[in-house]
C-alpha cells in the first residue's frame, strides 16, 4: 500500500467518523449510514453525496494540489480548523467555493457571497457559522432553536468523566448567545451518545479528550488537535459576533 493509500484510508475513515450523527440524523448525505461503515469506495461514494462538507474537499484538493479530497490532511483540516487549510488564502478559497455551492443554495441562501471572506476558512466551523443561515435568526425573536442547532452543528470538545460504553459523560463548553456576542461556557456535562465510537474501534475511557458532533463522540482529540478546534471556534465566534453586531435589528 502506497503512502498515498494509506493517508487516502485515514481520510476516509475521520471523515465517516466525524460526518456519522448527521447522517444518522438524516441531515446530510445518503439515506443509508451503512455506507459510512463500509469500504474505501463505499465511504467516498457518501461522501460525495453531502453537499456541505464535499465542495471544501474538493477546493482544498485543487488549492493544495492534494489530488485526493480524502487525503487525511486535508478531512483533518477541514474537520478541525487548521492544518494544511490554513495556508490557503481565504479570498480564493472563498471564490472557489462560492462557484460550487451558492448556484445549489437558492435564493433563501442569498448570504453566500463576496462579504463571507471575513472570517472564512476551509474548515467545518466557518460552514456552520458563516455558510449555514442559522446564525442569522440569532436577535429575530426566538433564539434557542438556531443556538442549539449551532451548537450542535459545530465539533465540539470535551473530557470524558464516565462511560458505560454506550454512553458517555462529558465535561464541554456550550455555546452561549448573549446579543450581540456569541461566546462558550465553562464546562457542563451532559450524557452523550459513545457507540460510534466504539464501532470504530476508538472507544473512550475516563479524562479522555473527544470530539463531538451532533452530541455523539466521533474522535479522541491529541492536545494538538484539541488546540486547533479552540483556536477555529474562537476565529468564527468572533467574525460571527462582528458581522451580528454590525446588522440591522
Amino acid at each position: 500500500m502506497t503512502t498515498a493509500d494509506i493517508t487516502g484510508t485515514r481520510g476516509a475513515e475521520m471523515f465517516a467518523r466525524y460526518a456519522f450523527a448527521p447522517n444518522q440524523l438524516g441531515y446530510c448525505g445518503p439515506q443509508d449510514s451503512r455506507m459510512l461503515t463500509g469500504s474505501r469506495a463505499e465511504i467516498e461514494k457518501a461522501a460525495r453525496q453531502f453537499t456541505g462538507a464535499w465542495p471544501y474537499l474538493e477546493v482544498t484538493s485543487r488549492m493544495t494540489g492534494i489530488s485526493d479530497p480524502l487525503d487525511h490532511r486535508l478531512v483533518d483540516s477541514y474537520w478541525l480548523g487548521g492544518g494544511i487549510g490554513a495556508e490557503l488564502n481565504p479570498a480564493t478559497f472563498t471564490t472557489e467555493l462560492l462557484d460550487i455551492i451558492a448556484p445549489q443554495a437558492g435564493h433563501y441562501w442569498s448570504h453566500l457571497t463576496e462579504d463571507l471572506v471575513d472570517g472564512a476558512s476551509p474548515d467545518h466551523c466557518f460552514h456552520v457559522f458563516g455558510v449555514y443561515p442559522w446564525s442569522r435568526l440569532l436577535g429575530k425573536g426566538a433564539d434557542e432553536h438556531p443556538l442549539s442547532i449551532l451548537d450542535n452543528c459545530r465539533i465540539s470538545w470535551g473530557t470524558v468523566v464516565s462511560t458505560d460504553g454506550a454512553t458517555a459523560v462529558v465535561s464541554s463548553p456550550r455555546l452561549r448567545w448573549r446579543r450581540p456576542v456569541l461566546s462558550l461556557s465553562a464546562p457542563e456535562e451532559s450524557t452523550v451518545d459513545a457507540t460510534a465510537a466504539a464501532r470504530s474501534d476508538i472507544a473512550v475511557k475516563p479524562g479522555d479528550l473527544v470530539a463531538l458532533h451532533w452530541r455523539q463522540v466521533c474522535d479522541r482529540l491529541t492536545p494538538e488537535h484539541l488546540a486547533r478546534l479552540k483556536v477555529s471556534t474562537d476565529r468564527q465566534l468572533h467574525a460571527t459576533t462582528r458581522r451580528l453586531s454590525s446588522s440591522p435589528s
